[in-house]
C-alpha cells in the first residue's frame, strides 16, 4: 500500500498574517473519501510497511521544542540594557586615568545586577518546570487487523484510532465512527462547553468550533467512545500550528527597558556636552590642557548614576518576591513594572473571567423565569412541577460521584446534578427508588436523551436535549396545578430570550406508563409532557467583577476576546460590565475582513471578541501595539499562547492553565484568580513609582556634585572632594538609601488614576525641572559651606563640604519619598527600612570623619562642633525648600508638567 503523498497539507509557518492557517478540509469529505485519501481500510489498519514509509515522510507526532535558554544566554542578556553600557564605558575610562579602586567597585556593581537578575529568572524557570504534569500518551489503533496500544508519538497519517471518556485526542482526527461522543476543546476554542461529535460532512467554511466531525491534538473525550482516522501529526495538527506560531517574532522591550534606553542615551549625550564645556572653560583660563581633560573625565564618571541599574533590579526582584505572596509568579524580572505600565488587558474569557464548569443558573417552567438557582433557595416553588423536573434532571443522567464526593461526567449533565442535588433530589436515593429499566442514549443526530424507570404505579420516562427536538414531541405542558395543552409560542419566546442571554439552553419532558406491566419498547419519546427549560452557562468568577472594576478605575481598558459564541461572550461582558455605552463588538469573522489600517481605527473602542482564532488575537495585540499602546494579555488555553507570547506582558494560569500557556507567559497567577491582577498592577505601579524617585533622588545629588565642582573651578577655589569622596557619595549614599527607597508603600491613590503615558520618559511631570533647582541648590549650599570654611581658615574645610553634601542627600531623600504629603506626616515611620538607611549613612559619614584608622583612607579630619552644626543646619535649607513646593503642589498653587 503505498503512503498517502498530496493528500495532508504540507504546514504553513508564514507569519502571523490572515491566511497563515489555511483550514484543512477533511470536515468537508465523506468518511469513504477520507478513508480512500489516506489509503487505509477500516478493518485492516495500516500495515507495518504502511507506518515506516509514513514515519519517514511525517516524522514522529511530537510538538517540537523551540531551543531552550541556557543558563548562560540568561546570564548574558542581564548585561544587554543601554545603562550598563554606560557603566562598562564609565569603568573604562577609570582604568585609563589610574583609579583602579573606582573601576573594581563599577565592575562590580554590573556583574551584582547581572547575577540578581539572572537569579530571578532561573529560578522562576525551574519554577514553571515544577508545575508540569508529565505523563506518556497511549493510543489505541488498529494495525494489521489487530488491535495495539502505542506511543502516540508512533502515530502516522492514516492511522485508525479508537478512544474513549477520560482520554486526550493525540493527534488531529477526522471521526469516523461515535458512540455518544463528546469532546472538550475549551484549550482550543476557548468553549467551555463540550461539543457532541458526529460523522456526517460540514461545509468547509464552518468555523472550527463548529467542525462536529473533526477531534483535536490535545482535546478532551468528556464521554462516550469513537474512532477517527489521523490526518494530521505533530507539527501539522492545529496544536502544532499555535506552537510555529509562539516561535515567530522576539518579545517586545518592557517600558521600564525602554524609558532607560532613552534615558541613558540623553544622560550619556548631556554627560559628554557637560565635560566638554567644563575641559573648555578651564582651558580658556589656561590650565593644563592635560589636567583639565583627567577632571573633565572625573566629573563624566562622577555624573554616571553607578547604582542605578542595581537599584532597579533589586527593586524588581524585591517586587517580585513580594507578589508571590499575592500567588503571582514572576518569569521575567522587568515583568514586575511592566505591569504598572500597561493599558490595555486583554483577557480570555474561558478559565480566566469564568469559572471553566457549566453551572445551571436558570429555569423556565410553568410559564415563568426563576433565575440564581445556585444561591439561596429558600423561597422556592415545592409542587407537582417541581419536584418531577428535578426527579428527572437527577434520574435522566449519567453523572456520579466519586470517592471525594466530585461529580464526574459530561460538564453539561454534571450542571443539571448539581442542580438537583442543591434542591434535594439525590440521585443515588432516586435510583433505588425509580430504577432505570432502559435507555435510548444521546446522539448528536437526535440530540435527545431519554431513560426509563420504573415506579409504584408502572413506569415513567424523562427525555431532555435540544428545545427543538424535545418539543417537537411534546402535547401537553406540565404546571403547578396538573397538565395543560402546550403552549408552544410562550415557550420558544422563553428559548429565544434565554438564548439571547447567553444561556445554553436544555428542555425536560416526561411521560408516565401507568398500569404497564412490562416496559414500554415503542414510542416512549412520543406524546410527552414538557417540563422546563433549563439555562446553563459558564458562570463568572465572583470576584472578577471588583477587579475589572478597580482596573477601570486605575485606567486601564480590559477586553474580552474569546473563541465562545457571540452570544455567550455578550451576556458575560454585559454581566461583568465590560461591554458599556458606545463600546464596539466584532466576531472573528468581522475583524477578518478588515485591513490592518482600518482595524486600527476601531481598535480602541472594542471592548469584546467572539469566535477569534489565534492568530487574530496576534492581530489585536499587534494593533494597539502598533497605536503605542502596553498590552497585557490573560489565558490558560493552546490558543492564548502566541498572543501572550505577542504582548508586552502574558498572564498566564498556573492551576487551571496549559503548560504551553505558561511557558509563553511573563508571569503565572499560581491560584488562577483574575482579581490577583489587580495585586499585581498596584506592585507593578509602586515599584515604578519608585524607580522615578530613585532616579529622581540620584540625579539631583549628582548634579550637586558636579555643580560643586564647576562653581569651585569657576570661583577659584580649591577642588571640593576628592575621587574617594565621589565615590563614597555615589556608592553608599546613593545606594544604601536608593535600595530602601524601593519598599516605599505606594502612593495614596495609586490605582486611581491612569498608567503612564507608554511615550512618557522617566524624567517627565516635573522631575527635570526639580533636579535643576534642586540639584544647584544642593552644589550651591555645598560650595557656599566650603567658601565660608575656607576663607575663615578652618583646616578641615574639605571634610565639612563633603559631610554637608552628604547630609543635604539625606535630606532630600527623605523629602522625595511622598510626592505630595508632608516628611513629618502620617507616613513618617510607614517604611523603617529608608529611616534606618538614612540614619545609618549618618552614622558611617561621622564615622570616616571621627574615627581615626578611616581617615587616612578617605582623607578627612574630625570636625569641630562648630563646623558640625554647619553641616547639619545646612540640609534643613534643602528639607524647607521641598517641603514649601509639596505644599504649593498640594493647594494647587504648583502644578507638575
Amino acid at each position: 500500500m503505498e503512503p498517502m503523498k498530496s493528500v495532508i497539507s504540507e504546514p504553513s509557518h508564514s507569519g502571523t498574517k490572515e491566511n497563515s492557517f489555511e483550514p484543512p478540509i477533511w470536515h468537508s469529505m465523506e468518511v469513504e473519501e477520507v478513508l480512500r485519501s489516506q489509503g487505509v481500510s477500516l478493518d485492516s489498519g495500516l500495515t507495518d510497511s504502511d507506518v515506516g514509509a509514513r514515519q519517514k515522510s511525517y516524522g514522529k507526532n511530537v510538538i517540537a521544542e523551540g531551543k531552550r535558554i541556557g543558563s548562560v544566554r540568561i546570564f548574558l542578556r542581564q548585561f544587554s540594557d543601554f545603562m550598563i553600557w554606560v557603566l562598562i564605558g564609565a569603568a573604562i575610562l577609570s582604568e585609563f586615568m589610574g583609579e583602579h579602586r573606582d573601576t573594581a567597585v563599577i565592575l562590580s556593581i554590573v556583574l551584582l545586577n547581572g547575577f540578581l537578575g539572572f537569579i530571578q529568572e532561573f529560578r522562576s524557570e525551574h519554577s514553571v518546570e515544577a508545575l508540569k504534569k508529565l505523563s506518556v500518551l497511549k493510543a489505541t489503533v488498529t494495525r494489521d487487523h489487530c488491535l495495539e496500544n502505542i506511543p502516540a508519538t508512533e502515530l502516522v497519517p492514516g492511522d485508525i484510532v479508537w478512544f474513549e471518556a477520560g482520554q486526550r485526542i493525540p493527534a488531529d482526527l477526522r471521526v469516523i465512527s461515535t458512540a455518544r461522543l463528546t469532546i472538550n476543546e475549551s484549550l482550543l476554542t476557548g468553549e467551555s462547553s463540550s461539543i457532541a461529535k458526529a460523522i456526517e460532512v460540514v461545509p468547509s467554511e464552518t468555523l472550527l468550533p463548529e467542525r462536529n466531525n473533526m477531534a483535536y491534538a490535545g482535546t478532551i473525550v468528556t464521554y462516550g467512545r469513537g474512532r477517527g482516522v489521523v490526518v494530521a501529526t505533530g507539527m501539522r495538527t492545529r496544536l502544532g500550528e499555535i506552537a510555529a506560531l509562539l516561535r515567530e517574532g522576539g518579545e517586545p522591550r518592557t517600558p521600564l527597558q525602554i524609558r532607560l534606553m532613552r534615558f541613558g542615551r540623553l544622560l550619556s549625550i548631556g554627560i559628554l556636552l557637560l565635560s566638554a564645556v567644563i575641559f573648555l572653560i578651564g582651558v580658556l583660563h589656561g590650565e593644563p590642557p592635560a589636567i583639565m581633560f583627567l577632571t573633565a573625565v572625573s566629573l563624566a564618571v562622577a555624573a554616571i548614576p553607578e547604582a542605578l541599574p542595581a537599584v532597579v533590579n533589586v527593586s524588581l526582584a524585591l517586587g517580585a518576591m513580594k507578589l508571590v505572596g499575592v500567588n503571582v509568579l514572576v518569569r521575567r524580572l522587568h515583568a514586575v513594572e511592566t505591569l504598572g505600565s500597561i493599558t490595555f488587558i486583554c483577557t480570555d474569557k474561558t478559565g480566566t473571567l469564568t469559572q471553566n464548569r457549566m453551572q445551571a443558573d436558570q429555569v423556565y417552567a410553568g410559564g415563568e423565569f426563576f433565575g440564581g438557582l445556585m444561591g439561596e433557595v429558600d423561597g422556592f416553588p415545592d409542587d407537582w412541577l417541581w419536584n418531577n423536573l428535578f426527579k428527572g434532571l437527577a434520574l435522566s443522567n449519567d453523572s456520579a460521584l466519586d470517592s471525594s464526593g466530585t461529580v464526574q461526567g459530561d460538564p453539561t449533565e454534571t450542571a443539571l446534578y448539581e442542580i438537583a442535588r442543591k434542591f434535594g433530589f439525590d440521585k443515588k436515593q432516586l435510583e433505588r427508588q425509580f430504577p432505570r429499566v432502559s435507555e435510548v442514549p444521546f446522539s448528536s443526530e437526535r440530540s435527545l436523551m431519554t431513560t426509563l424507570h420504573q415506579d409504584m404505579n408502572g413506569y415513567t420516562c424523562f427525555t431532555k436535549g435540544s428545545s427543538e427536538k424535545v418539543l417537537a414531541n411534546c402535547i401537553l405542558e406540565a404546571t403547578p396545578f396538573g397538565s395543560v395543552v402546550i403552549r408552544l409560542d410562550r415557550i420558544n419566546a422563553a428559548v429565544h430570550k434565554m438564548g439571547e442571554s447567553g444561556y445554553r439552553v436544555i428542555a425536560l419532558a416526561f411521560r408516565e406508563f401507568p398500569d404497564s406491566q412490562s416496559p414500554p419498547t415503542t414510542g416512549i419519546e412520543d406524546g410527552l409532557t414538557f417540563l422546563g427549560l433549563i439555562g446553563l452557562q459558564d458562570p463568572p468568577r465572583p470576584e472578577v467583577k471588583m477587579a475589572l472594576e478597580l482596573c477601570q478605575s486605575a485606567g486601564i481598558h480590559v477586553v474580552m476576546v474569546t473563541g465562545d459564541h457571540p452570544d455567550t461572550a455578550l451576556s458575560i461582558a454585559g454581566q461583568l460590565g465590560i461591554l458599556k455605552g458606545e463600546d464596539q463588538f466584532l466576531t472573528g469573522k468581522e475583524l477578518s475582513q478588515l485591513p490592518m489600517h482600518v482595524y486600527e481605527e476601531r481598535v480602541r473602542k472594542v471592548r469584546v471578541y467572539a469566535r477569534v482564532s489565534p492568530e487574530q488575537k496576534v492581530k489585536i495585540v499587534q494593533a494597539l501595539q502598533n497605536l503605542g499602546e502596553f498590552v497585557a494579555m490573560t489565558g490558560d488555553g493552546v490558543n492564548d499562547a502566541p498572543a501572550l507570547r505577542k504582548s508586552n506582558i502574558g498572564i498566564a494560569m498556573g492551576k487551571g492553565g496549559t503548560d504551553v500557556a505558561r511557558e509563553a507567559s511573563h508571569m503565572i497567577l499560581l491560584d488562577d484568580n483574575f482579581a490577583s491582577i489587580v495585586a499585581a498592577v498596584r506592585e507593578g505601579r509602586r515599584v515604578y513609582d519608585n524607580i522615578r524617585k530613585f532616579v529622581k533622588y540620584v540625579l539631583t545629588c549628582n548634579l550637586g556634585e558636579i555643580v560643586a565642582l564647576l562653581l569651585a573651578s569657576l570661583s577659584g577655589l580649591p577642588i571640593p572632594l576628592l575621587p574617594i569622596h565621589i565615590l563614597w557619595v555615589n556608592l553608599v549614599t546613593d545606594a544604601l538609601p536608593g535600595v530602601a527607597l524601593s519598599l516605599e508603600p505606594g502612593e495614596p491613590g495609586i490605582m486611581e488614576r491612569p498608567p503612564y503615558p507608554p511615550a512618557e520618559n522617566l524624567l517627565s511631570r516635573g522631575i527635570w525641572q526639580h533636579i535643576v533647582v534642586m540639584g544647584f541648590l544642593i552644589g550651591g549650599l555645598t560650595i557656599l559651606g566650603q567658601a565660608w570654611a575656607y576663607h575663615a581658615g578652618y583646616a578641615e574645610w574639605r571634610t565639612l563640604t563633603f559631610t554637608i553634601l552628604t547630609f543635604s542627600q539625606m535630606g532630600h531623600i527623605l523629602c522625595i519619598r511622598k510626592s505630595q504629603d508632608p516628611l513629618f506626616g502620617r507616613f513618617f515611620f510607614q517604611n523603617g527600612w529608608l529611616l534606618l538607611a538614612v540614619l545609618t549613612t549618618v552614622l558611617l559619614q561621622l564615622a570616616i570623619v571621627y574615627w581615626p584608622p578611616l581617615n587616612p583612607i578617605f582623607e578627612t579630619s574630625p570636625l569641630t562642633g562648630k563646623e558640625l552644626g554647619v553641616a547639619c543646619s545646612i540640609p534643613l535649607i534643602i528639607i524647607l525648600v521641598e517641603e514649601t513646593e509639596k505644599f504649593l503642589v498640594r493647594r494647587g498653587v504648583l502644578v507638575r508638567k
